[in-house]
């Protein structure tokens, strides 16, 4: 029966097994970091406005805009800042792990770094309305900063299996599928969860129980389907395995020596994809996290409306990420434009036009169509981007890509950290004016960020990727002193004249 499932399974290109697992593990990561994000508007009572006397103040209610979720669930007076602290905790934990995630990763393979990263957090999930009951805001944050630690992970392991996975050839595809995931995980979180609280007499509570159990049964999957490497893979076809090493082993080993970190952090264009991912991060977080409470507290959606609504810049984002990858696998492919010009012409258009649309949505005022629409091609323009910024790991380091998005991921954590707290301090009253103010903020940082990412970055494999560099410098060295030892001396060389 085994060898019946093996003969099968190898029918089926096990890169895109990954690549769909690999997509699915962010899935659902992002559904157990988001629901948070609509679950809060339920969880917190609505806080009493201090006196405004500003005209541009929040929206009128709709009719259809009271909640009907279940009177059962327990709601807990947190002001905004602290509903900041709690949705930034979140963070707080993510920047811990991703180095210590990459360096495993690179050193014996993703698949446990992953498996057991996602796995932390579905436990972790489950387990959320039991300890909000029992402490309240504090356990909340101390176990979303738990649920961050195993989230720290899934990067840097996720980057270390596509080095191993994906062809150049095909790196934008798979690595767009991969990360795409977060798309699909903050679509699928957003509108399942306002669904859930709508019409399950649990309230709240059941979507981290739903969210928790969907991670447990991907970890099972996980196990059964995927390997860190071609050559260790129980179902790959021999075929797909030549294909694969052939089309990767000029810059990609199974074994790499000690991470080259002095390299890594002297890279100039290693510091401009940093200085991109912290923007990334703070725009993107600012609004997959922060975006729920501007449709409830300021457009005043309800709670299922909210959900569905909040989850269409994503699948936006989502579409425009695929369809971007495939164009972009073509320009490389067809000899159209080079990686590096590539990088940075989708990373502009990924990056300029979701500032300028965040913005205007910020003037769109109470016309609710219109600023779900403008949130819509804002966040839905910044899947332009993956095909740069989103893969420039692995065309800066292939052997060491695990590490190098740990570090980016590090970067784009502190800055999800700041983005919920920055929500919270600016918008005390939750009105259109406070708002404006945190949208044009994180409109200044992505336009500086592009400046420097566009002047400095690099498409190409740096030379301190492969593992032997030190040593190779080394040998140089000593063959050009000894051709310098064996040839004459300008003066011998006059003398023979």
């Amino acid at each position: 029966m085994f060898s019946s499932w093996k003969l099968c399974c190898s029918r089926v290109p096990q890169r895109w097994v990954f690549a769909i697992m690999g997509c699915l593990a962010l899935a659902n990561s992002f559904c157990m970091r988001i629901s948070l994000s609509i679950g809060i508007t339920e969880m917190a009572k609505p806080a009493a406005k201090s006196n405004i006397t500003s005209r541009d103040e929040t929206c009128p209610a709709l009719s259809s805009s009271s909640s009907t979720s279940s009177l059962s669930s327990n709601t807990y007076d947190w002001d905004e800042y602290t509903q900041g602290i709690i949705l930034s905790s979140f963070f707080w934990g993510s920047t811990l792990t991703p180095i210590p995630g990459g360096i495993l990763a690179d050193k014996f393979g993703g698949k446990y770094v992953l498996g057991i990263g996602i796995l932390s957090q579905a436990i972790f999930t489950m387990l959320t309305p039991l300890v909000v009951e029992a402490f309240d805001a504090t356990g909340l944050i101390v176990l979303r900063i738990l649920i961050g630690f195993g989230a720290g992970t899934t990067f840097p392991a996720l980057f270390a299996l596509t080095a191993q996975w994906a062809p150049p050839e095909e790196r934008s595809k798979i690595s767009t599928v991969v990360t795409s995931g977060m798309q699909a995980g903050t679509l699928l979180g957003t509108s399942i969860s306002g669904v859930l609280i709508q019409n399950s007499s649990m309230g709240w509570p059941v979507i981290f129980y739903f969210f928790g159990t969907l991670g447990v049964v991907w970890f099972l999957a996980w196990i059964l389907l995927c390997s860190n490497h071609p050559d260790s893979h129980p179902f790959i076809s021999d075929q797909e395995k030549k294909y694969l090493h052939d089309a990767m082993v000029e810059h990609t080993q199974k074994e790499t020596g000690p991470t080259p970190w002095r390299q890594i952090l002297t890279s100039v264009p290693m510091w401009a994809l940093i200085v991109v991912n912290i923007s990334e991060g703070f725009g993107f977080n600012m609004i997959s996290t922060d975006l729920p409470k501007y449709m409830s507290s300021v457009l005043k959606f309800s709670i299922q409306a909210n959900g569905v609504l909040s989850a269409l810049p994503m699948l936006a984002m989502w579409l425009s990420a695929l369809v971007a990858s495939w164009f972009a696998d073509w320009l490389i492919a067809a000899g159209k434009m080079s990686r590096t010009r590539l990088g940075k012409v989708f990373t502009t258009v990924g990056i300029v036009g979701p500032a300028v649309f965040l913005v205007t949505a910020s003037y769109a005022g109470c016309d609710r169509t219109l600023v779900v629409t403008l949130f819509t091609a804002s966040v839905g323009m910044m899947g332009i981007a993956f095909p740069g910024a989103g893969v420039n790991t692995l065309d800066l380091s292939p052997n060491y890509s695990g590490s190098l998005t740990a570090i980016t991921k590090f970067a784009s954590a502190l800055a999800g950290i700041a983005a919920p707290y920055v929500v919270g301090v600016i918008t005390p009253n939750q009105t259109l004016e406070e708002w404006r103010i945190v949208f044009w903020i994180t409109c200044i940082l992505l336009l500086v960020s592009n400046s420097i990412y566009v002047i400095w970055m690099d498409g190409e494999v740096q030379y301190w990727n492969d593992p032997n560099f030190g040593n190779r410098k080394i040998m140089n060295f000593e063959n050009e002193k000894q051709v310098a030892k064996d040839q004459p001396s300008s003066k011998q060389r006059f003398r023979y004249l």
